[in-house]
């Protein structure tokens, strides 16, 4: 009989697909790459129409040496990595690597490890995809090129081992820029002003919210002006101007993409997008399931597709059909329409089998694994089912010449809500407003006026960090996770409550890339790069193309910045902090989590202490200097010197001026002074020689 090979990716698909292919099928794994560019050097040959240098991975060794013993034993060997840029690249090193004869070399790749699925690969057994690896092969080399020619120039600036990468400097950006735009924020105030109304007979007072005229909204923007208002609405009559019925539906959910995923399980389960890829990865590779063996349960996890196999979309319509009756299967397909390039030859994530219910595997997952596979399953049934339907009702109430307004939903047909409700669309059913008829005069129980004060965009979270890079065509599925996690890792960005937060190293990095390689941060260029990397994909553009173009540009900014660099060599600034060990002048240097004050001596002298910036300005509760701060996670505030005996604290930078309306201390905030205390709203511009 034949002996057949199959090489897949990572060991842990080794045992599944072994028993679902028998013992004519030899099944091993490669556990990822084999072949890279070397990591002491560019490893891409400039001069000789960019050629890349690749070698064997240090370790890889006795992993190629056993693949290529059991390829030459076998008479087909089937490349099976991962059905993606990189796993296609994969394939191709692989080939490379072990020297396959083309002629028994066959490519399959599956959506799902499941019986079927793998069977039916092989069946449909293709030659590897070179415009899918040359696509991967750019990416590597302008990665590389970027990383590479870069980061020694933040080393020289910086004075240690910092990076730069093309898709995480524009991540960073996005982050700085909307650090700068919380900071500069000036709140506006504004008011509201609600009505509680009675109508005749009725025991439920009603709520009705200010509109404005009867022929225009309007925004209440002072007490002034609400005080205005008040003296109009004396003495009037409150009459129903018009009462409207109506029904709206909501539209059932698309099923998850690899962005949509990783927002919704940092929404509603707090994993980062590390966690859920590392969970979905062990969904995807199969879970040992009593009495059925391992196999997985969902299909591939990196894809920007909303598609549905036939198969799986009769197979899920039967079961919501039989479950839950014929009016809650949907009338049409969810699928989006999107104008950028999407690999549509994936799925969207979906279960291998909606029968195999979440409480079904309860006992078979992990409590984390179990809640990220009951996510994926109830918005896979909800995209299948029918819409939401709610019964509305809304009235007009003229006060004057005010007007109010009122709105009331109830939910009449739950459709895919009985399944699926996601966090922001949880709706409290409001009483229908029954009862109320053009015309009717109703009678004023008291208003309510409020004020407020207009709040700033809110930091990025992980969630919305990756829905901004994906709808700005920034990366792809694959480098969403990797990307947030590097600028964790390297301390340009700190997570605190969900929330990314920049720091001081990282607020330095971000100055310097946008200071001398403004293209690169650039989110326009990044998105056309990848829409670049697509047409390879789609055989219309050759890759050595794009990494010719590319490389001369990047090479005359590094040597631009270079040049200037050495120009403005930033040398240890001494300070007036004298060394405890040995009396010298203590200096300022800089070190993973920001800048320490060092003794000059060493290494005779090894002497730290932690660097406080004192920033010129008293402490508004104890009168002792205010000195810049970090927290453990790098991100900056201002505190008192005297900490702890003193708690002052601030994220906004204290001015030494004080509120003239409430005595509170003031802050900066880009060209204004700010009261910090709260309600109080009062803002002054900044004295022009301060700001300057």
């Amino acid at each position: 009989m034949a002996k057949n090979l199959v090489i897949v990716e990572s060991p842990a698909k080794v045992k599944t697909i072994k028993k679902f292919l028998g013992s004519n099928y030899e099944v091993l794994a490669s556990q990822g790459h084999v072949r890279d560019l070397p990591k002491s050097q560019l490893g891409i040959d400039v001069e000789h129409d960019y050629e890349p240098k690749y070698i064997t991975i240090r370790g890889k060794g006795d992993i190629l040496a056993k693949l290529r013993k059991e390829a030459k034993k076998a008479d087909r060997v089937y490349l099976a990595t991962d059905p993606d840029r990189e796993g296609e690249a994969i394939s191709w090193h692989l080939s490379k690597a072990l020297n396959l004869d083309e002629k028994k070399m066959y490519r399959i790749t599956f959506n799902e490890i499941t019986k079927a699925a793998v069977k039916e690969s092989l069946k449909n057994a293709r030659e590897i995809d070179m415009d899918l690896v040359d696509a991967q092969q750019a990416r590597r080399m302008l990665d590389r090129m970027v990383g590479y020619r870069i980061s020694p120039i933040l080393w020289a600036k910086v004075k240690r081992g910092l990076s730069a990468g093309r898709v995480q400097s524009v991540a960073l950006r996005l982050i700085a820029d909307r650090e700068e735009e919380i900071n500069a924020f000036i709140p506006e105030e504004y008011w509201t002003l609600d009505a509680e109304l009675m109508a005749a007979g009725s025991k439920k007072p009603l709520q009705a919210k200010f509109y404005g005229t009867k022929s225009q909204k309007m925004t209440i923007a002072s007490k002034e002006e609400m005080d205005q208002v008040l003296s109009g609405l004396e003495h009037v009559s409150f009459r129903v101007a018009e009462v409207k019925t109506g029904e709206r539906t909501k539209k059932a959910p698309l099923p998850f993409t690899t962005s949509t995923l990783q927002q919704e399980a940092s929404k509603t389960l707090n994993f980062s997008t590390q966690k859920t890829m590392s969970l979905a990865q062990q969904l995807y590779e199969g879970i040992d399931i009593k009495g059925n063996g391992t196999v997985g349960v969902i299909t591939y996890l990196r894809t920007d597709s909303t598609r549905i196999s036939e198969e799986a979309q009769k197979n899920t319509r039967a079961y919501i059909e039989e479950q839950y009756g014929k009016n809650y299967v949907s009338a049409g397909s969810s699928t989006k329409k999107s104008g950028k390039k999407i690999q549509d030859a994936h799925e969207a994530i979906r279960p291998t089998d909606i029968s195999r219910t979440p409480a079904a595997l309860k006992e078979s997952l992990t409590r984390d694994q179990f809640r990220l596979y009951q996510l994926i399953w109830k918005r896979f049934a909800a995209s299948q089912m029918a819409d939401a339907v709610y019964e509305t009702s809304s009235a007009k109430i003229d006060g004057g010449d005010y007007r109010f307004t009122l709105s009331a939903s109830r939910l009449s047909f739950d459709g895919f809500m009985s399944v699926y409700v996601q966090e922001e669309e949880k709706e409290e059913n409001a009483p229908l407003l029954k009862g109320l008829s053009k015309d009717m005069t109703l009678d004023l129980k008291s208003l309510d006026s409020r004020q407020h004060f207009t709040q700033p965009p809110a930091h990025y979270t992980e969630a919305a960090l990756v829905k901004t890079l994906e709808e700005l065509g920034i990366g792809r599925p694959s480098t969403y996770a990797p990307t947030i996690t590097t600028i964790i890792a390297r301390r340009y960005v700190s997570r605190e409550n969900r929330n990314l937060y920049l720091t001081e190293l990282g607020e330095v990095v971000n100055h310097m890339m946008k200071a001398a390689f403004p293209s690169i941060v650039e989110s326009d260029f990044t998105a056309n790069m990848e829409g670049l990397l697509d047409c390879v994909e789609e055989g219309t553009v050759n890759w050595k193309t794009v990494v010719e173009n590319f490389y001369p540009d990047l090479e005359a900014a590094v040597q631009a910045a270079e040049k200037e660099l050495e120009e403005v060599k930033i040398e240890d600034e001494v300070t007036d902090v004298v060394c405890d060990l040995c009396g010298r002048n203590m200096v300022i240097k800089y070190g993973p989590h920001g800048r320490f004050l060092a003794c000059p001596g060493f290494p005779d002298c090894r002497n730290t202490k932690p660097y406080l910036e004192k920033i010129g300005v008293l402490c508004p509760k104890c009168g002792a200097e205010v000195v810049l701060r970090k927290t453990k996670k790098g991100r900056k505030y201002y505190g008192c010197e005297n900490h702890p005996e003193c708690d002052f604290m601030s994220w906004q930078k204290p001015s030494g001026k004080k509120c003239p309306r409430c005595q509170s201390f003031m802050v900066e905030k880009g060209n204004n002074l700010v009261c910090a205390g709260e309600g109080c709203g009062y803002r002054e511009a900044r004295e022009k020689e301060e700001h300057d």
